[in-house]
């Protein structure tokens, strides 16, 4: 059997443009894992909407969420592994985003749960939006309201997240990058600007090489559209970017395959292991 880590990023890669996996893409995928691939997806989502968003999908080994702060069962939704800020780094953070008059959602985890804390009043439209499309969900539990600065570092803090203005986000992103894994994008849906803040070692590359690891795998081929998988693409042995991918991510890639929206990777998956009799 192929011992071979293969992991697929989700938004813009395995989703389709409507945040979900295709029916092509759920039977591919769950042939091959019940013939023993090991397959995963990385992704910047929690495990929380990770799981809705590929619900067709039986993955039996962990997954990588929130860029590479977390591998999680993905049965029992218990972390593996975590990435966390020291006290004094998660002042250094929360402080520069107060200086420049933004207002970052702060990621903990608190009392045993994944808790994301938020100040409504000092939401902008695309932030307060993202935080309605969380706390809308009946199932998600994760949203947490506060009143105060003084409560966004409760427990303890793995990632931090601002959607702003890029001209008010930028200084931050200068000032942070070199002490801290900034991922300065625009969200795919909705293009607004996004400033991820992790550990200096929390990557997908980093969460990449420690699944590897777990599995005893000998190879890792990854699948990804953003910036925010070239860590990713700069471990693997094989990587294949989306059509729909970034030029910078395309740039590394050992070659471009479809769109997200033709089912690309799953395609592709289906082609390799159909010529070696593993599907048919």
């Amino acid at each position: 059997m192929d011992n071979t880590l293969y992991l697929s990023d989700l938004d813009g890669t395995l989703l389709r443009s409507n945040q979900r996996t295709s029916a092509f893409t759920n039977d591919v995928v769950n042939r091959l894992v019940d013939a023993g691939v090991h397959f995963s997806y990385a992704t910047a989502r929690s495990v929380d909407t990770a799981v809705r968003v590929t619900k067709g999908i039986e993955v039996d080994i962990p997954v990588i969420v929130h860029n590479g702060a977390f591998i999680v069962d993905s049965v029992t939704r218990r972390a593996l592994y975590s990435a966390k800020f020291t006290p004094e780094e998660e002042s250094l953070i929360y402080g520069t985003f107060l200086a420049h008059g933004l207002y970052p959602l702060s990621y903990a985890v608190i009392d045993g749960r994944n808790r994301f804390s938020y100040l409504r009043e000092k939401c902008g439209k695309e932030q307060w939006a993202f935080v309605l499309s969380r706390t809308s969900n009946a199932e998600d539990h994760r949203a947490r309201e506060i009143y105060s600065t003084d409560e966004a570092l409760d427990g303890d803090v793995y990632y931090f997240a601002c959607i702003d203005d890029e001209e008010k986000l930028r200084p931050v992103y200068e000032f942070l990058k070199d002490k801290f894994r900034c991922i300065f994008s625009r969200d795919i849906y909705t293009d607004a600007p996004w400033l991820e803040i992790l550990p200096k070692y929390a990557s997908k590359a980093s969460a990449a090489k420690i699944l590897k690891e777990k599995l005893g795998c000998d190879r890792i081929v990854c699948f990804g559209d953003e910036i925010n998988d070239i860590p990713m693409f700069e471990i693997a042995d094989e990587k294949y970017a989306v059509a729909n991918a970034a030029p910078e991510l395309k740039a590394l890639a050992t070659a471009v395959i479809g769109s997200n929206d033709e089912d690309a990777v799953a395609k592709w998956l289906a082609k390799k292991f159909s010529s070696c009799g593993v599907l048919s």
